[in-house]
């Protein structure tokens, strides 16, 4: 992994890290030592739907959470919204130990769309640092959005209640860093609250921009918004799923891996994309009868949110969104009319429901925080021509691994079939399977069983 020079602006990342993950490959090569990491299950048991309506109903109290709102007033307003976050995350970092490391991440944003005067936005980071030495560092990003907007994206004075909108995605990211940083993992585990969204995704933007500036090695970022309603506009009840948005083609894609990608048809496996498939393993694995549906887009038809940054600054990134919205109470000034209840109101939050989401989340940083890195290098071999499938990678720093797992899928296939453990080596063929007919990837697996992410091989001659 790259070394990191310093830590971002107000970005605390100490020099140790975080992970997780499951297999059952070779029950001889790989053996579980339930005393030396935490039980994922009783883990997400912690997560608690009554702290989360809490959570929800107190920034909602705040009136509006705007952008453009007073940050002075400790009652009302971004300010006050922000003020109790802080001290909120604080409270955890106090619980645990003193193991979460909370600071503010504050920059002036210039005017721009929806910013009609020079504005300063804080972004809440909470820091669960990791346990592995600086060379390996990886670092994984759980976000939801604290501003919130009513019908006019410029209006700071009208009540702007944000309850879906997104106080459940930052309820559930406050929640989850209440269940994760009472144990250490090897992977470093960032928090955040981020400011900005709906004037246009600019305390993500910020975010992203240190963390590339300053070359941290950030290997996933999830981002929660609008995760609290199981009732959409459209009369369907639906509380056992999720959608989780991942973009195929990357933001940053240049001219020439446009090119080798057309040429050997990657438009379904960039990084967010394994990024996704692991979400949907691990949150359906621990969160039992709750299905985790992969969107393959970047994000809703048109519409956008704070992950999309960091894809377009480099990194995996994923959306999570309730699966059928209800406009009504999204971007509008709380009124009746016409019999109708507009505003995003804390009635119209499924607390339970948002718990669910929650441990879909921790699920899965929990897996990949435990996990080895992705294999590096990976390659397809196509120096010979074969109906055989020649892979190599270049072997993981760390040393615990037990080995490398072969994943393979047919070109229609939405998610991986098929694994097959090769042993601690860095190169193995698969024979009789055509590299014309398949498509396949590499991962590490770790003595106690955890998967990496899947590496997606580029072709070598």
């Amino acid at each position: 992994m790259r070394r990191i020079a310093r830590p971002f602006q107000h970005f605390v990342l100490p020099a140790f890290l975080v992970l997780i993950g499951s297999m059952t490959p070779v029950q001889s090569q790989i053996q579980r030592k339930p005393d030396a990491e935490p039980d994922i299950r009783l883990l997400l048991r912690t997560i608690d739907a009554h702290r989360l309506e809490q959570t929800i109903r107190t920034l909602v109290s705040f009136g509006t959470r705007s952008t453009l709102s007073d940050q002075t007033d400790p009652k009302r307003g971004i300010g006050a919204a922000r003020d109790w976050l802080h001290s909120e995350f604080d409270r955890v970092s106090r619980e645990t130990g003193g193991r979460l490391q909370v600071s503010l991440q504050t920059f002036v944003q210039p005017v721009a769309s929806r910013i009609p005067s020079p504005t300063t936005l804080t972004n809440i980071v909470a820091t669960l640092p990791g346990t592995l030495p600086e060379a390996n560092q990886r670092v994984l990003i759980i976000s939801g959005h604290y501003d919130s907007i009513c019908s006019d994206p410029i209006d700071a004075v009208h009540d702007a209640p944000g309850a879906n909108d997104d106080a459940s995605g930052v309820a559930a990211v406050l929640e989850t860093a209440r269940a994760l940083s009472a144990y250490r993992f090897p992977a470093t585990i960032v928090f955040m609250a981020v400011a900005g969204e709906e004037q246009g995704l600019y305390g993500s933007t910020y975010s992203a921009e240190q963390a590339k500036l300053n070359k941290m090695p950030v290997e996933a970022m999830f981002t929660n918004d609008i995760i609290g309603s199981s009732l959409g506009a459209n009369g369907v009840h639906d509380d056992r799923s999720v959608r989780v948005f991942s973009e195929g083609i990357p933001s940053n894609e240049t001219a020439a891996e446009a090119t080798l990608r057309r040429s050997i048809g990657g438009e379904n496996d960039a990084p967010s994309r394994q990024l996704a498939r692991y979400i949907k393993e691990a949150g359906e694995k621990y969160v039992r009868g709750f299905h985790v549906n992969l969107v393959y887009r970047r994000d809703r038809y048109l519409r956008g949110g704070d992950h999309i940054p960091f894809l377009e600054n480099g990194f995996a990134a994923v959306r999570f969104t309730e699966p059928n919205e209800n406009y009504h109470h999204q971007h509008q000034n709380v009124r009746l009319e016409d019999g109708m209840q507009y505003g995003d109101l804390p009635e119209f939050v499924d607390f339970a429901y948002v718990g669910r989401v929650a441990r879909v989340n921790a699920a899965a940083l929990a897996e990949l925080a435990l996990a080895p890195a992705p294999p590096q290098k990976a390659g397809l071999v196509t120096r010979r021509l074969t109906t055989d499938t020649d892979l190599q990678w270049q072997a993981n720093m760390e040393p615990d691994i037990a080995g490398y797992e072969i994943v393979w899928r047919e070109t229609t296939a939405p998610t991986w079939t098929h694994h097959r453990f090769v042993g601690n080596v860095t190169s193995y063929t698969v024979t009789g399977l055509s590299k014309d007919n398949y498509l396949f990837g590499v991962r590490a697996v770790n003595k106690a069983g955890h998967r990496s992410l899947v590496s997606y091989p580029r072709p070598v001659r």
